[in-house]
């Protein structure tokens, strides 16, 4: 597996602040204890992002315009466009006036599958089935996960370190206060790896990728993410082979419905040292804090 950087390195530092792809410095006027003032302020960029596959357009996503290539390998292996990282051939970033086209060349096969999905994504922010033409798309099924041999269960405690470096290691968000953030964590809850977007999914798409790019065992960790669990988010990592996805808010019924399908455990209202189990219990060792706090389930 590729070494990747742990929550004991420094945090990553907002580089792509200024006017730059991630965030822009505007000038806004705040009222505050009434009193008004001008002041500059940093908001998150977001642009529509169209993804062409052999020159076919296929969906168009508004996004963040980092990790695009990242994102445009997450988005083939999440959607099931192609089946490994080795099927998407070339990836070429075009940035127009009015957003950015990523020319995304595929093997023969997965562009044949492609095409008899006849799928076309209108994406904004927030929407992860947009334009999707049938039932059986919406709702496709993921491969079961299998036992992993002689791996052990994770400790709550190290969910709770994986949050801690969640809200540590977010420059973007700090700086806008307006986008999402998806981790990968080993099992002792290091945070290794992590992207962020405007879009939730998105977010989620740009880790799937980077982790592929990566060369990781997505199996030998876990996710986290900074929103609710829904269906789209829990088919991704499944697909992404991913046993254990934490949320920080609550899962929908059909997520949790899909998750249980899956065999993959999903955790929901993660939160300091307290989280609420939805399925897969037994691949999460509960480890009493040596100050609890106050659960999320009440009694």
């Amino acid at each position: 597996m590729a070494a990747l950087r742990s929550d004991t390195a420094a945090p990553a530092q907002p580089d792509r602040a200024g006017d730059g792809p991630g965030a822009v410095r505007l000038r806004v006027l705040r009222w505050r204890d009434a009193r008004s003032r001008p002041l500059d302020d940093w908001l998150a960029e977001e642009v529509p992002v169209a993804l062409q596959y052999n020159g076919v357009s296929h969906a168009v996503m508004l996004a963040t315009p980092l990790d695009l290539e990242d994102f445009a390998l997450g988005f083939s292996l999440s959607e099931g466009i192609i089946a490994e990282p080795g099927e998407l051939y070339d990836c070429e970033v075009l940035r127009e006036p009015r957003g950015i086209t990523l020319q995304l060349e595929v093997a023969t096969r997965c562009f044949e599958g492609l095409r008899e999905r006849r799928r076309s994504l209108a994406g904004r922010t927030g929407c992860g089935l947009c334009g999707t033409d049938s039932l059986d798309q919406a709702l496709r099924p993921v491969p079961p996960l299998a036992p992993q041999a002689g791996s052990r269960p994770v400790a709550s405690r190290a969910i709770a370190r994986a949050l801690r470096a969640l809200r540590a290691r977010q420059p973007l968000n700090e700086l806008t206060g307006s986008v999402h953030a998806a981790g990968w964590c080993d099992a002792e809850g290091r945070l290794l790896l992590l992207r962020e977007d405007v879009g939730r999914h998105n977010a989620l798409d740009k880790l799937i990728g980077a982790l592929a790019r990566a060369g990781a065992d997505a199996g030998s960790g876990f996710m986290v993410v900074t929103s609710r669990a829904s269906v789209e988010m829990v088919q991704k990592a499944a697909q992404a082979r991913v046993p254990l996805f934490v949320a920080v808010s609550a899962p929908t019924a059909l997520a949790v419905r899909t998750a249980r399908d899956a065999g993959m455990s999903l955790v929901g209202l993660a939160r300091g040292d307290d989280l609420v189990i939805y399925s897969g219990e037994q691949r999460i060792a509960l480890e009493a804090s040596p100050s609890p706090s106050r659960s999320l389930i009440p009694t």
